[in-house]
């Protein structure tokens, strides 16, 4: 079977009826190699599947979407671009859950950076098919998420949200825009800063790690 995106994987180690994901969504300018070295500490009951961005930007980098910059060097995303990535990714684990023993029920979303910002969009705009949301120095761009979005069931959802405070790729200003909105959405949200730009610390993947066992339910 020909699948949507390149993907690597590690197998759950320990095997159940049907095994929950975590899907590893890369930041722009990565691939599929970076997040997946997270693999080896994470529960081993999940499958953790790593999938590469399908645009390519030389020399050894993925994009899930174009960013652009104007004459004074203000930057835009390719907001088109990344919808068509977030269908593209709601159809790739569609064909993971056909080809592999996934628990449709269980779908969990880890991402950095644009892949934060996809994972965002994904669940809310498809709640039904994600149960959480690891989003590491993202945003929410309300642009790429369905309009009435909120008038679909999201009361399931749960996010782990973390930002370096000295980010100077995403300011950690419009990191913190995402818990407020989700909170009044009354979601369930833990928020955490770190003193570190661009980036995941050890005490960060210490704290996203306590998070997915805690709330494996």
């Amino acid at each position: 079977m020909s699948n949507s995106l390149y993907y690597l994987i590690r197998e759950p180690k320990v095997k159940q009826e049907k095994n929950p994901l975590i899907l590893l969504l890369h930041g722009y300018g990565s691939n599929e190699e970076d997040l997946f070295s997270f693999a080896g500490q994470l529960p081993e009951e999940y499958y953790i599947i790593s999938a590469r961005a399908p645009h390519h930007i030389p020399p050894y980098g993925n994009a899930w979407y174009a960013i652009n910059f104007d004459s004074d060097m203000n930057k835009f995303s390719d907001d088109n671009q990344a919808i068509e990535s977030r269908e593209l990714i709601v159809k790739f684990i569609d064909e993971l859950i056909d080809q592999y023993p996934i628990d449709a029920q269980k779908v969990t979303l880890l991402g950095f950076s644009q892949g934060a910002i996809l994972s965002y969009s994904i669940a809310l705009t498809y709640p039904e098919k994600i149960d959480r949301v690891v989003a590491l120095s993202g945003y929410l761009n309300m642009d790429i998420i369905n309009k009435g979005f909120n008038t679909n069931d999201i009361s399931k959802l749960r996010f782990f949200i973390s930002h370096g405070v000295v980010d100077q790729v995403i300011p950690v200003d419009w990191a913190r825009k995402a818990p407020e909105v989700l909170k009044d959405l009354k979601l369930d949200v833990e928020y955490h800063e770190y003193p570190v730009g661009h980036g995941v610390t050890p005490q960060n993947f210490y704290d996203l790690l306590s998070w997915i066992n805690k709330t494996n339910k």
